[in-house]
Order: structure tokens, then C-alpha cells, then sequence
């Protein structure tokens, strides 16, 4: 099975490529450009790499949010444009479950929480003790301490992801040593964790026009538009 993965849903820009069934190729991009000026030219480097083309592809896998709101929209529709272009199917990979990949056969639970910014976090949890993410609690958009207050006390929680940096010491100082604070090499998101959900999941494949960005709470001009005009009509 062939599938090219890409992420922009957060600081760093994956892809990733599974060729015939194995990881082949993986590029994770923190270098100060926006996504739409790297993801691109990472994508050619993983085809030219591999010796693939978007033809020989099975499916093309995009992790559809939660995240930034501009990044999770090129990543996107780059995946609908290249499914579109060679008729092939497109898979949906949730960021949170992606992320929960980097700490697979944990013996607790796994809290990947992305920094949504406004005092809030993107977060779920999830057990990968069997080897792969089972949820335990839905996504949500939250501050920390609600979060926290959700996770259950008798388990140790490893957290995982871009909001790690901004919340790593309330974290700690809430939860002590039950907090397991992961290192850099395995906070950010995989794109080939999002190859292999993708490959896992073929009942989850969609035709290229249904693949759509996943967000947790409206976009923040159209939080801005309503707010402005709840004050217009109450004035």
C-alpha cells in the first residue's frame, strides 16, 4: 500500500510516504516559512526520494485539525488537489490522535494538548497501551485547568504537543509527578503516524470533494463578526 501523508496543522510542516505498506520516507519542517512556501517543494523532495509519483498512490492522508486555522486549510486542500488530480481517495487524520502515536505502549494516558491560544488548549486522551490510540475522552477546546480537572486521578498523563511548551510548568505544578512531560523529539506531530491510520483505516476513505479542515470552535473572524454583531443588536 502506497499513501502520501501531509501535515500543516501546526508550527511544523510533515510529509510523509508509506510505500508498500512500509514507512519509506518522513520530513518534519520548523524552519520560519509558512507552510504554503514549504510543504510544497517537502512534498517533490518525498516523491523524487521514494521513486513514486501521486499516480502510484493508494490514498492521500491530511490531518484535517485540530490546529491552525490558515494551516490545517493548505494541508487540506493541497490532498484534495493531488487526490483530485489522479483519482484517488483521501483520508481524514485527527491531530490529536495522530500526536497520541508518538507515545504508543504508555501505561497511563496519553494528553496530547495543542496551544489554541486564548488561554486555551485543544485536548483529548487516549490509551495506547494495546499499541495504537483508543480514546478515552472526546476532543474539546478548553482552558488547561478545565482539562486537567476531566483527567482522572489515578493514572499517570503524558503530554504531548505544541502546548506543552506554553503549559509544561502549570501542568507540572497541578499534577506533580503523575505529569509526564515528553521531550522535543517527540512533541511535535508525525505526518507517518498519519500514513499509518490512514492504511488502517480504508473503511475511512473518502473521495477528495467530502475531505474538509476539522475545527473545534468557529475561526476568529467570524467570532469577531458575531460579537460584533450581538453589540450591534443590543445597542
Amino acid at each position: 500500500m502506497n499513501i502520501l501523508a501531509v501535515d500543516t496543522s501546526g508550527p511544523v510542516a510533515g510529509c510523509a510516504v508509506m510505500r508498500e505498506g512500509a514507512i519509506a520516507y518522513t520530513a518534519a519542517l520548523r524552519v520560519g516559512l509558512t507552510h504554503s512556501q514549504t510543504i510544497l517543494p517537502a512534498v517533490d523532495a518525498a516523491l523524487r526520494a521514494t521513486g513514486l509519483r501521486c499516480e502510484d498512490m493508494d490514498a492521500f492522508a491530511a490531518v484535517t485539525g485540530p490546529g491552525s486555522f490558515t494551516g490545517v486549510r493548505i494541508g487540506v486542500c493541497m490532498v484534495k488537489g493531488f487526490a483530485h488530480a489522479v483519482n484517488k481517495p483521501c483520508c481524514a487524520v485527527n491531530a490529536l490522535e495522530a500526536l497520541a502515536m508518538n507515545v504508543v505502549g504508555f501505561a497511563g494516558l496519553v494528553c496530547p494538548i495543542l496551544d489554541a491560544r486564548r488561554s486555551q488548549v485543544y485536548c483529548a486522551a487516549f490509551d495506547t497501551s494495546s499499541g495504537r490510540p483508543v480514546r478515552m475522552l472526546e476532543d474539546a477546546a478548553l482552558p488547561l485547568e478545565a482539562f486537567l480537572r476531566a483527567l482522572p486521578t489515578d493514572k499517570r498523563l503524558a503530554f504531548v504537543g505544541d502546548g506543552v511548551p506554553v503549559h509544561g510548568a502549570a501542568i507540572r505544578a497541578a499534577l506533580g509527578e503523575r505529569a509526564v512531560i515528553l521531550p522535543p523529539n517527540l512533541s511535535d506531530l508525525r505526518a507517518d503516524a498519519a500514513c499509518v491510520l490512514a492504511a488502517e483505516r480504508r473503511d475511512a476513505w473518502i473521495e477528495p470533494a467530502r475531505l474538509e479542515p476539522y475545527y473545534l470552535r468557529a475561526p476568529q473572524a467570524e467570532r469577531e463578526r458575531a460579537a460584533r454583531l450581538k453589540r450591534e443588536a443590543g445597542a
